[in-house]
């Protein structure tokens, strides 16, 4: 799993992103517990929440488009510099005492346009510097990194802040941290992106990539499985589960920060597992029940009644989700073409998140309705069963027969070449 890091260009990017990821795992307890602070009603972080995802889904394609032009190092760095700089004015102003809902809501949104741009760059520059057979390891290590930052030391890291000097300070410790991105990317080798198609329109390019996604069920039932299921637990899970800690556990910032991080043991240990023993030969079908899984466990929060059993329940969440998603990133790397993939991976984004802003619009009002609980408990049950029914798409593991064929091709090859 650590073979990658002996690439220069990788290491560079892989220190980088653990370190914004850290503050990432800050910012997730800090925006909750700043909003709660502001004004203690589920609506408050569900209407932030709102104006972070849908600059996000708004300018996902044009960022996919972007990816597959430009090098793909500078569309990092300057969405880096744009989530910095929004991060770090949100902690200034809340330290000085000026700091209203609003400006967190502005700032937000700054903050999804960044992402937009972000995330299929990421998704799309490590081909670009690790070889093909290194990618499973990569992705491997990803998934080690990400929860260990984002899940388990940020979150941790962000209540003891939070609870010694405020969330103001825990967002600028998060500011901070995209400095050490930026130094990374600049000190990385710029890769301009060769294309043969120079005069080719941005709306034919979102074309080329949606007619590729539509030719290929484990791509377009996958976004659209997701996009159901996040639609389902996304803003439950975001809105409810710190507001259920904080006003009916009786819990503190550093409750929160310890719930979080229990996910991150499970994803690391997931992440461990996988990294040692590949990808499995039967992957849609293992990645469908991890994920169903994964989505099941959300019902949990709403059944918890103690602060452990809702870090049993984020364990077991991100822990699947986890050993899903290091599949799902290696199968799109090595089966997706290279000048197509900052596109599929916008897409990826777009149709997967395009109906969290409606999430997060939509907790508030149901769990008026219903209860905060119940209506975590309904999230994961429907989105687990969404989830699995997804596996069972005509053609959706067409895909891994046809890599178990090659793979009894390959072997039939060597044995023959041994004769």
């Amino acid at each position: 799993m650590l073979a990658p890091l002996a690439l220069r260009d990788f290491r560079l990017l892989w220190t980088g992103m653990t370190v914004s990821l850290l503050g990432d795992g800050i910012f997730l307890v800090a925006v909750a517990w700043q909003v709660y602070t502001l004004w203690n009603l589920p609506s408050a972080l569900a209407v932030v929440g709102l104006a972070m995802s849908l600059p996000q889904v708004l300018f996902l394609l044009l960022g996919g488009v972007v990816v597959d032009r430009v090098d793909r190092r500078s569309v990092m760095l300057w969405a880096d510099v744009v989530r910095g700089l929004a991060i770090t004015s949100i902690g200034v102003l809340s330290v000085m005492g000026s700091l209203l809902l609003w400006h967190v809501v502005v700032l937000a949104a700054l903050y999804g346009v960044g992402s937009a741009f972000f995330g299929p760059a990421f998704d799309a520059i490590v081909p670009d510097i690790v070889a093909p057979e290194q990618l499973g390891a990569a992705n491997s290590l990803d998934q080690f990194v990400r929860p260990a930052a984002l899940r388990l030391a940020g979150p941790a890291l962000g209540g003891l802040v939070i609870h010694e000097v405020g969330p103001g300070w825990a967002f600028i410790v998060d500011g901070g941290t995209f400095v050490v991105s930026i130094v990374s990317l600049l000190l990385m080798r710029r890769r301009p992106i060769e294309r043969e198609d120079e005069g080719q329109s941005a709306l034919r390019d979102i074309r080329e990539g949606f007619a590729y996604v539509r030719a290929h069920t484990w791509l377009w039932g996958t976004f659209a499985a997701a996009t159901i299921a996040y639609l389902l637990f996304m803003g439950p899970t975001e809105v409810l589960l710190p507001f259920l800690v904080k006003n009916q556990l009786g819990g503190s910032a550093r409750t929160l920060g310890f719930i979080f991080a229990s996910g991150g043991v499970g994803a690391i240990g997931a992440a461990s597992i996988m990294g040692q023993r590949g990808i499995p030969r039967r992957f849609i079908t293992f990645m469908y029940v991890t994920w169903t899984l994964a989505t099941l466990a959300v019902a949990g929060y709403g059944l918890a009644t103690v602060s452990w059993q809702m870090m049993a329940a984020c364990l077991l969440c991100n822990g699947l989700e986890t050993a899903g998603t290091i599949v799902w990133a290696t199968t799109k790397h090595r089966l997706v073409p290279g000048p197509l993939l900052g596109r599929v991976a916008s897409f990826d984004w777009f149709i997967s998140v395009g109906l969290v802003p409606l999430s997060f619009a939509l907790t508030a009002p149901v769990a008026d309705a219903i209860g905060a609980r119940a209506t975590l408990v309904g999230a994961g049950v429907v989105g687990a069963v969404v989830t699995f029914a997804a596996l069972f798409l005509p053609g959706m593991r067409s895909v891994e027969r046809n890599a178990s064929l090659l793979d009894k091709r390959h072997s039939l090859d060597h044995m023959w070449i041994g004769v």
